[in-house]
Formats: structure tokens, sequence, C-alpha cells
């Protein structure tokens, strides 16, 4: 698959919503994200998922009155584009920089430290170092 656009904040979370709930109309993802955000217009969520639409983040399927949407990239392909992007422009590409200042900044939990082991270990069983 060719290379999506980054999506804005907004974006990212309409496609949360999908990711989670999986197809959804603009009425199920403004519902959704009404409850954190209860100000949020219908109309803003409807010409943003349009938006989304266009740039290829969603896709629309128009075959009954309700039109419905559903993520066109994953939720794992999202993230890998996303920390290459903050990898190049803020860590010069320096992987090892971005976990240490990531490490640094908000103190992980044992368990999540044992997964980060255990990714190391399995990359480094697997030949990436």
């Amino acid at each position: 698959m060719a290379q999506t656009p980054r999506p804005t904040d907004g974006e990212l979370e309409i496609l949360r919503v999908l990711w989670r709930d999986g197809p959804s109309t603009v009425r199920d993802v403004h519902a959704a994200l009404s409850k954190a955000k209860p100000h949020t217009g219908y109309t803003t969520v409807l010409k943003l998922m349009q938006i989304m639409a266009e740039k290829g983040l969603a896709a629309r399927d128009e075959t009954s009155r309700a039109h419905v949407y559903r993520a066109r990239v994953s939720e794992a392909q999202a993230q890998q584009q996303m920390v290459r992007n903050l990898l190049d422009r803020a860590f010069d590409g320096s992987a090892a920089r971005l976990v240490m200042q990531a490490l640094s900044s908000r103190k992980a939990t044992a368990g999540e430290l044992a997964e980060i082991r255990h990714m190391l270990d399995e990359f480094e069983k697997s030949g990436g170092a």
C-alpha cells in the first residue's frame, strides 16, 4: 500500500474509533467522540470523515442511505508511519535516542519493561541487531 498522509489529531481520534468499533456511520463516530468531548459537532465529524476518505485514510461505503466508513490503514501502519516521521524529524533517525527519551519522559511499568526486554531479545534473535 502506498504511504498515506499522516493523520491530523482530529483524524487520529476518528481512526481510533474506527479501529476499536470497526466500520461505522458518521453518527456512530460522532456519538463515540462526544462521550469524551461533549461539544464535538456532528458536521465537523462529517467533514473530517469526508476529507479522510479523499486522503485515503478511510473508505466510504455508499450502498446504504447512511454511509459507512472504515479505516483504510491499520493502527500498526499508522503508528509505524508516525514513529518513522518522529524519528526522522526529532531524533535524526536514532531509534536509541527515541527510546531513551520515551523512557525518561514517563515511568514504564514493570510489565512494560519486561515486554521491551522480550522485544529486544526477539529482535536480536532474528538478526535485527
